[in-house]
C-alpha cells in the first residue's frame, strides 16, 4: 500500500505546461512540414540529397527544441527541489541548503527567482515575473507555501529570512492585495532604482526590509494591476 502521508509532488512551474504544451506541438509540426515542403522543392530542382539535407536543417532543430523544451519541468516534493531538462531529471534537497539567495533579474519583463545551493549543486526557482505596464505572473500560493516551509528548517538565518519574505508574498496573494503589497514586487521596484548588472542579488538588509516593511507607506499612488 501506498504511504498517503508521503508528500506529494507541487509544481513550480510560473505557466503551466498545459497551457504552452498545444504550442510547441503546433511549432514541431510547422517546422516539419516547412522542412518537408522546402526539401521537396530542392530536391525537384537540384537532386534528391541536397533536398534532403536542406528539409533536415531547416526542420529538425526547431522540432527537437519544441518537443525537448514541453520536457522541462520543476517540481518539490517534500523539501526536495526536481529539475527535469531535456535529457535528466536533478534533485536538490533545500534541507541541506549551504546559501539561499533572491535574485532580480530588472528589465522590461523583470524577473525575481530563489536560488539555492546545496551540495555542491544550484538551482534556480522562478518566483514571479513583472511588466513595466504592472501586469506579470507570479507563483501560486501552494507553491510559495511549500517553499517557505523547507527553507524554514534549513539552519541559516538568510534561508528564515527568504521564508519570511514568501509568507508575506503568500499572505498577499491570498488576500488578492495590489502589485505594492506585494514583497515580490517591491523588491523589483527597489533594484528597478539602482544601477548594477543582472542579475542583482538581494542583501540580507533589502529581505528584511521588505519581508517587514508596511506596504500602504510606499507607492501608495500606483495604479498597477493585480498580475494574473
Amino acid at each position: 500500500m501506498s504511504d498517503s502521508s508521503a508528500p506529494q509532488p507541487i509544481g513550480l512551474d510560473l505557466v503551466a505546461p498545459e497551457l504552452y504544451a498545444p504550442m510547441l506541438r503546433r511549432l514541431a509540426w510547422a517546422a516539419i512540414a516547412a522542412g518537408v515542403l522546402v526539401g521537396v522543392v530542392v530536391a525537384l530542382v537540384v537532386g534528391v540529397r541536397v533536398g534532403v539535407a536542406i528539409g533536415c536543417v531547416l526542420g529538425v532543430p526547431t522540432a527537437a527544441y519544441a518537443l525537448l523544451a514541453r520536457r522541462r519541468r520543476l517540481w518539490l516534493t517534500g523539501t526536495v527541489l526536481e529539475a527535469r531538462t531535456a535529457v535528466r531529471t536533478r534533485r536538490l534537497d533545500i534541507a541541506a541548503a549551504t546559501g539561499v539567495e533572491i535574485l532580480v533579474f530588472p528589465g522590461r519583463l523583470s524577473r525575481i527567482a530563489l536560488r539555492v545551493t546545496a551540495g555542491g549543486r544550484r538551482q534556480v526557482v522562478p518566483l514571479a515575473m513583472y511588466t513595466d505596464a504592472g501586469g506579470g505572473r507570479e507563483l501560486h500560493i501552494l507553491g510559495l507555501r511549500r517553499l517557505a516551509d523547507a527553507l524554514s528548517v534549513v539552519d541559516s538565518a538568510a534561508a528564515l529570512s527568504v521564508s519570511g519574505l514568501l509568507v508575506g508574498q503568500l499572505r498577499a496573494e491570498a488576500r488578492d492585495a495590489g502589485l505594492t503589497e506585494r514583497p515580490l514586487y517591491r523588491a523589483v521596484r527597489l533594484i528597478r532604482t539602482r544601477e548594477g548588472i543582472q542579475p542583482v542579488r538581494l542583501t540580507d538588509a533589502d529581505i528584511a526590509a521588505l519581508a517587514t516593511a508596511d506596504p500602504g507607506a510606499t507607492d501608495t499612488a500606483d495604479g498597477s494591476e493585480d498580475p494574473q
